[in-house]
């Protein structure tokens, strides 16, 4: 009977958990390249009742084991298994900024930071003051050959991640220093945005900041060829793929599952009290 309590407890801590998912999920719901939160459970190893007395040893395939004869199982409850990161695609929502950008399809930005590069979908991106392409928080973005740095209304990402920068070249150097004739512009290609994607990016591990960092589970980064990168668009960002009716109708299960298992311990509790007081009365 004071199995039913712990049982009906690690249900509500399973419950607590899936509410801490979602409510993330709907905190971050405009938070541009937010992928969401997905509580998975496992029940705890169920409990083998054999018979007490005998002790007879069984063979099997991997050896000899104690093997007193199994009478029935019970399960004991529920926990945590992981809080894995669903990578749907985002609508892709058109801004007025030259600096942002989304990509369609699987694979991540390359950022820098003090602790290693780091990667992310969120393509909402500042000319920082040094004349380099950064994330909000001030983290250079990478290129194929480091930090990208451009000048404003100076430059074009296309479709496959190239940057390419306009440049003003004099006909003769020698002649025409000081001299606006005879100036011509060339578009150059400058370098190319490094866009990487993992063996198993769900095992990646966030770090705040719409950052995430590879893990020994989710394995090293693998820059994207041509051929296999995602799409590339210039003045767009990519929304969020949370639901807000899905993550609604998730928290309405939450909370009724919680009362749930509220009342196993209740009813377990009743009865206990129960059973202890009848023995008493006749102890």
């Amino acid at each position: 009977m004071i199995r039913g309590l712990y049982t009906g407890a690690s249900g509500m801590r399973a419950q607590q958990w899936r509410l801490d998912a979602v409510a993330n999920n709907l905190a971050n719901i405009d938070t541009d390249g937010y992928k969401k939160e997905t509580a998975a459970f496992k029940a705890f190893p169920e409990l083998l009742l054999r018979r007490q007395d005998d002790d007879g040893v069984y063979l099997h395939p991997f050896g000899s084991a104690d093997a007193a004869p199994i009478i029935g199982k019970m399960g004991t409850g529920v926990e945590l298994n992981e809080l894995f990161t669903v990578f749907t695609q985002g609508a892709l929502k058109e801004t007025s900024s030259d600096f942002d950008l989304a990509m369609d399809g699987k694979g991540f930005f390359s950022v820098a930071t003090p602790y290693g590069e780091r990667y992310t979908r969120n393509g909402s991106f500042v000319l920082g003051k040094e004349g380099y392409l950064e994330t909000k928080e001030g983290y250079p973005v990478m290129g194929e050959n480091g930090p990208i740095r451009v000048k404003a209304n100076n430059f074009q990402i296309d479709k496959d991640g190239r940057v390419w920068v306009n440049a003003a070249y004099p006909d003769d150097p020698d002649v025409m220093v000081g001299r606006e004739s005879n100036i011509w512009e060339e578009t150059v290609l400058l370098d190319t945005l490094k866009i990487v994607d993992f063996e198993l990016d769900r095992y990646l591990q966030k770090q705040g900041s719409s950052l995430y960092r590879e893990t020994e589970y989710s394995g090293p980064a693998i820059i994207l060829e041509e051929g296999s990168r995602p799409r590339v668009f210039q003045g767009f960002t990519e929304a969020s793929n949370v639901d807000p009716v899905v993550e609604m109708v998730q928290m309405i299960e939450v909370n009724r599952s919680y009362e749930a298992n509220q009342k196993v311990i209740q009813s377990e509790d009743q009865a206990l009290g129960t059973l202890i007081n009848q023995v008493a009365k006749f102890a």
